[in-house]
Parts: C-alpha cells; structure tokens; sequence
C-alpha cells in the first residue's frame, strides 16, 4: 500500500472518517525536506500498510485543508485517529525516527 494523494474535496472522507489511523504529511514541490521525507514515507506505507493509512496533502494546491488545521510549517505530519488529530511532527527526520515515532503514537 502506497501513500494516497488527498485534497480539500476529499479530505473529510478519506482522513476524517477513515476506519482507521490516518497519517497525513503536509507538503509542497517546493520543499526540499519534503521530498527528503517522501520516499521514507513510501516505504513505511508499505510495512504499517495494515495499522494506518498515509495521505500527502499537497498544501499550494488544497489551501483550505492547510489553513483549518494551521500549517505554517512543513513538512508537517499529523496523526488522525477516529476524525481528530492526536499526534503531529515538525519536519524532516530519519526513516527511523519517522516510523519510530509513528510506531509510538499508534
């Protein structure tokens, strides 16, 4: 399972109402630590695929979803469990720290 591009239309329906944790990283083309982040985020898809779902929020092109949970900083990712958001971390890391992390707020 791979990371799934989500925008403002589909937002509510796919992270706000997923059955189970959502993992959604905040990003732009322009970002170098997003890009840096991304392929750690492909890969942790694929091994926690089962436990939660990850979503990229492209935040030049869904400024809506960007602004209602006040990203002014990115890469951002926040953690959602059942429609709220529970966990959140700023910027790039390591794969290691990323699934860690992720691992931890589970």
């Amino acid at each position: 399972m791979s990371t799934k591009a989500v925008t403002d239309a589909s937002f509510s329906a796919e992270v706000l109402q997923s059955d189970k944790p959502v993992l959604v990283d905040f990003w732009a083309d322009w970002c170098g630590p997003c890009k840096m982040i991304a392929p750690a985020l492909e890969e942790i898809a694929e091994e926690l695929g089962d436990k939660v779902t990850i979503a990229k929020v492209d935040i030049m092109e869904n400024t809506n979803t960007a602004s209602d949970f006040g990203v002014q900083s990115i890469p951002l990712l926040i953690l959602f469990k059942d429609g709220k958001p529970v966990a959140q971390k700023l910027g790039a890391a390591p794969k290691s720290q990323l699934k860690g992390w992720l691992e931890s707020v589970l």
